[in-house]
């Protein structure tokens, strides 16, 4: 029996060999003898193996199939180490609101090109990239979104859009090319409509249902601020009804339009107990001893290179350097040079960097992070 590697199954050399599925955004460590028998399924002629035990269990996932397929597979080539696994790729600033939250700052949009942007992707995807998510502003708004759309499917990667919800329809969702969808939603209809504009909500609530209608895997962004701390309990049952896959809670940064509009703000004795709510495996995984962003990297509209958006003002390289050489020169983030020694480090990874580093110095701690892990110590 000749076996072959299913549609969505992408072969990655990242840290250890792997296998990944980009449908379900699972990744399967491999070793050296399954990997070089998936290297065969990846053929035209498919592969063969007495070790019926794997063989079965990758058909049961969905790994391999019996029917010859013409599975794309990027070059293997080794990946740095770390990695890089996700890449935040904001192809324009440009949007269609004006939230009071928003870490961009009042400024002329600016926006990559396709060409810059299909270069982008085919490094990421020869470093063995595993997910890009496309971000804005409001990605949509991008003047040449329906072509790089048609480009999408040449890339084997998972493909993320983060979206306010608003330009979604059922025309646009019929062609869209990506494989999960997340919208913002920030409150019930009051709250949510407070940071974003009136009419928001039910905008963005109907978009996650059209986009489900359509069979897109949806997920849900929330950001906690002083005029939704109300809804999370109401959130959490509508997010439920609505299936959605991931439900991210965060509190934002006080930067950008919140440093202005302070009546959004919430301290982190406030804020830090929200971080509770919400499931799911989030955006990017990190690794024993590291904090966060150990495979992550930000391309930014204005062609700059960052350890993720908020870092838009202290860029590591450009993207005319490459995505390689940028990425050669981060610094991953120890846990041990944090001043953080709590019993939830590895698990909170010393929380978002930027903003302990808003609320103190480069190696201090997330405050939000340890009010929230002081009220689960205490419950």
């Amino acid at each position: 029996m000749h076996y072959f590697l299913a549609d969505n199954s992408v072969l990655k050399w990242i840290e250890t060999p792997s296998l990944y599925q980009i449908r379900t955004d699972e990744l399967y460590e491999l070793d050296d003898a399954s990997f070089e028998f998936l290297k065969k399924c990846a053929s035209e002629d498919g592969g063969q193996s007495k070790d019926m035990e794997f063989v079965d269990y990758c058909l049961a996932e969905g790994l391999l199939t019996t029917k010859e397929v013409s599975s794309k597979q990027p070059p293997l080539i080794k990946s740095p180490v770390p990695s890089l696994r996700y890449l935040e790729l904001q192809i324009t600033d440009q949007c269609n609101l004006r939230c009071r939250h928003c870490y961009i700052r009042e400024k002329p949009p600016q926006k990559l090109s396709v060409a810059q942007i299909t270069d982008i992707l085919l490094e990421f995807e020869e470093m063995q990239g595993l997910r890009v998510m496309i971000t804005g502003g409001e990605p949509l708004l991008h003047s040449d979104f329906d072509a790089l759309n048609d480009l999408l499917p040449d890339f084997s990667i998972r493909k993320v859009l983060f979206t306010n919800g608003l330009l979604l329809n059922k025309s646009l969702l019929g062609r869209l090319n990506v494989d999960e969808i997340q919208i913002s939603i920030d409150g019930l209809e009051k709250a949510h409509d407070a940071l974003r504009g009136k009419g928001t909500f039910n905008k963005a609530v109907l978009a996650v249902r059209l986009a489900k209608e359509k069979g897109f895997e949806v997920s849900v962004a929330t950001m906690v601020h002083a005029k939704n701390l109300g809804d999370f309990d109401e959130m959490e049952k509508l997010f439920a009804g609505l299936e959605i896959r991931d439900w991210t809670v965060d509190v934002p940064c006080i930067t950008g339009q919140l440093e202005i509009n302070s009546e959004f703000q919430i301290p982190p004795e406030v804020g830090g107990k929200y971080l509770r709510y919400g499931h799911g495996a989030g955006l990017h995984a990190g690794a024993t001893g590291f904090g966060c962003g150990l495979h992550l990297l930000s391309a930014m509209a204005d062609g700059k290179v960052t350890k993720c958006t908020f870092y838009a003002d202290q860029p590591i390289g450009s993207i005319n350097d490459g995505l390689r050489q940028c990425w050669e020169r981060t610094v991953p983030i120890t846990l041990k040079d944090l001043a953080c020694d709590c019993e939830y480090l590895e698990t909170c990874r010393g929380g978002c960097r930027y903003r302990a580093e808003l609320l103190g110095d480069t190696n201090g701690k997330d405050l939000y992070k340890c009010f929230l892990y002081d009220i689960l110590n205490n419950n």
